[in-house]
């Protein structure tokens, strides 16, 4: 029992089934979000678009009116092919697609252009003390390191000791 105990720990201390909770814990509440952007905003106005065709009462019926209703009234499922239903699971499924794919791709141009951005900052040429080679601030007029006085800014220095 102990060994069992140990390996599940084991199991469960590993990184990636770590990850996978993680991105089942955040891809369930993902689901919240994109069903509502569908169901509260896309749907409604695909029901504009079709007359406010309701997809999901579409049914081809296998018995009377009356035999349905009955079977209903029982709580029995009434024999009915329900493809409406289908059509409006397709469309439900393509429009939480495209959402994702929205997102996602959203979500990726920011992340390029951060990419961008920090590589940038990092191309930024590096300002080297000419004497010990650390390097410094761009705004640096003594080296912080050997405290010598940077070329640069020399004459400036000299100019505020002369002037004291």
């Amino acid at each position: 029992m102990k060994k069992i105990y140990r390996d599940f720990k084991r199991f469960i201390a590993r990184g990636n089934v770590l990850d996978l909770a993680v991105g089942v814990i955040i891809g369930s509440a993902f689901t919240g979000i994109v069903n509502s952007l569908v169901n509260d905003i896309f749907m409604p106005l695909l029901g504009l678009l079709t007359g406010g065709l309701d997809f999901s009462s579409l049914a081809i019926k296998f018995a009377s009116d009356e035999a349905i209703q009955e079977a209903i009234s029982a709580g029995k499922m009434p024999a009915m092919l329900k493809y409406g239903s289908f059509i409006a699971a397709v469309m439900n499924f393509f429009l939480i697609a495209v959402v994702i794919f929205v997102m996602t791709k959203i979500i990726s141009g920011i992340r390029e252009r951060m990419k961008i951005k920090n590589e940038q900052e990092e191309k930024k040429e590096k300002r080297l003390c000419p004497y010990c080679r650390s390097e410094i601030a761009q705004e640096a007029t003594r080296c912080p390191y050997c405290t010598s006085i940077l070329e640069e800014n020399a004459f400036l220095e000299e100019k505020l000791i002369n002037k004291k």
